[in-house]
């Protein structure tokens, strides 16, 4: 077709993208049947969580709910009994002075985000360009790709910490956070996708603190966080001001399916997503919200993460590491893994690499094991660090087996790499 591949819009969602070619790798693999599938964010089949949104969906198929959710049109900002139903739960659970008129539906966080981004940087009125300022290094593979405008982003590279544990653990370099007027916003994942790191409340406080000084929102993205999934190993405090924007999802809930994701935000902002909702889509999926509805008003969705979520996944990421360092020990080759605090993930770090963190992930693929390289994650920054080339990404929440098989593959061939 004519000038398909020649328009601004293809090339940067062109197939040259970190998300596009882990996706496609997720869908070969999966109609494959024989890889190990360690590199997506799919989260676990949880059969007690199965069984609870089962429950729900039963329900609504026997009453009218039914009819409603699969023929009517909700609003573009979303159905208004979830909506207050989220907005209730955290105003009584976390103290936030929040309103409905603060939360938005996206049809999942990647749109959200990518509404997000194009609502606040980029090409401005009077002429200026605003990017969105990642203060920590490296950051999710999926924020990458998702500016309408080129060099929408910048990044700050990481401090590193190192503890007695064996484990090393990433830490915002606030001497290196430089703020000015190009920066539109700052964007931070808690816990953090690919590290599994949780920023600090002190951290978060400082980040918060800048925003507000220099009249900037901070985007706090929840995707793994507290409220729902909580897979979060830390003691923390989630945050909310009227300057900070919060998203959360029902994907790693164990509703990916749903294409389901909240934003919590100034009214201006909400009224400005519900916008680009209705021009893009008209309206978002409404089987998503109406599962999660019960569960935001009976409060079941709190024990449901607590009691079943969050220690199902604590557990397989302490087997996880467990396994790691033996099957390293037994090869005798070197690895480091930044301290698991959260997510479904372990960010592992193979020092003085003789290949690339692509090429790495060639191998692996080629033996069946489905990691994410490193550099992917660094976008954003002005030069290029170590860590991009010497680190991968691996998930911890398939099934043990799986993972298992796939720690002992992985230690064999990064053995043979060092030899």
């Amino acid at each position: 077709m004519a000038g398909f591949n020649e328009s601004t819009f293809s090339n940067l969602l062109g197939p040259q993208s970190g998300i596009i070619e882990l996706m496609d790798d997720l869908g070969r693999a999966m109609a494959s049947g024989d890889m190990l599938m360690m590199g997506g964010g799919n989260p676990a089949i949880i059969p007690e969580v199965v069984e609870v949104f089962r429950k729900r969906m039963q329900s609504i198929l026997d009453s009218t709910e039914f009819d409603q959710m699969i023929s009517v049109y909700e609003p573009p900002q979303g159905n208004a009994s979830t909506i207050e139903a989220l907005a209730s739960l955290l105003r009584e659970h976390f103290a936030w002075d929040i309103q409905a008129e603060n939360i938005a539906v996206t049809g999942g966080g990647q749109t959200a985000f990518f509404l997000l981004f194009n609502l606040l940087a980029g090409p401005q009125q009077d002429g200026s360009h605003k990017k969105i300022l990642f203060p920590l290094a490296p950051e999710y593979i999926g924020y990458a790709n998702q500016g309408l405008a080129p060099e929408l982003f910048v990044a700050v590279p990481p401090l590193v910490e190192y503890g007695d544990d064996g484990f090393f653990k990433y830490k915002i370099d606030f001497d290196r956070l430089q703020i000015d007027d190009s920066i539109a916003a700052l964007c931070v994942s808690r816990p953090t996708n690919p590290t599994g790191n949780v920023l600090t409340d002190t951290e978060v406080a400082r980040l918060a603190e800048l925003a507000d000084t220099n009249g900037i929102p901070l985007i706090i993205d929840n995707a793994y966080g507290l409220p729902f999934p909580n897979i979060i190993f830390q003691e923390v405090r989630p945050v909310w001001t009227p300057n900070t924007i919060v998203t959360m999802s029902l994907s790693k809930l164990g509703l990916p399916g749903t294409r389901t994701a909240f934003v919590a935000g100034p009214p201006e902002l909400i009224q400005a997503m519900s916008g680009a909702n209705c021009i893009l889509s008209l309206a978002n999926n409404n089987t998503g919200q109406y599962l999660i509805r019960s569960l935001f008003e009976d409060r079941s969705i709190l024990s449901l993460c607590q009691d079943i979520i969050r220690p199902l996944y604590q557990t397989r990421a302490n087997q996880a590491v467990d396994w790691l360092r033996g099957a390293f020990q037994e090869t005798n080759t070197p690895v480091e893994i930044h301290r698991p605090e959260g997510a479904l993930f372990l960010w592992l770090r193979f020092p003085d690499l003789p290949i690339t963190s692509k090429a790495l992930h060639e191998r692996l693929k080629a033996r069946r094991v489905l990691v994410v390289p490193g550099y992917y994650f660094f976008f954003g920054l002005s030069e290029p660090h170590p860590h991009e080339q010497q680190c991968l990404r691996m998930t911890y929440s398939q099934e043990p087996s799986v993972v298992q098989e796939g720690i002992r593959i992985l230690a064999d061939e990064v053995r043979q790499v060092y030899v």
